[in-house]
């Protein structure tokens, strides 16, 4: 099933002060990025965070969960805590600060 444009739009909107969030269209579900790293995914409506040592600790208690089949774990985010801007917020920068650095991609001439 895929993910709703207003579930992705509401997400973002809870995410406006952690900074430049944006999400991309993948398959049907959803990429979200902040400072051009993809941290989470909206798949079947559902929030998707990647698991990282800064945002277990931010979220101990967080289920895992794949949000597509063969997929890493992630941490799985319940719609009853997508109010929670601030926190969301947080576990949103921890999260893409612990990622590594987009690579770039060469020059095709």
């Amino acid at each position: 099933m895929a993910s709703r444009k207003s579930t992705v739009d509401f997400i973002l909107d809870q995410l406006q002060e952690a900074g430049p969030a944006s999400a991309r269209p993948m398959f049907g579900e959803y990429g979200l990025y902040l400072a051009d790293r993809m941290f989470a995914l909206v798949c079947d409506d559902s929030l998707f965070i990647k698991r990282t040592p800064e945002g277990e600790a931010l979220y101990p208690s967080a289920p895992l969960a794949l949000p597509y089949p063969g997929a890493k774990p992630c941490l799985l985010v319940p719609p009853e805590r997508w109010d929670e801007a601030e926190w969301l917020c947080l576990l949103a920068k921890v999260t893409a600060g612990a990622l590594p650095a987009p690579r770039k991609k060469p020059r095709r001439d």
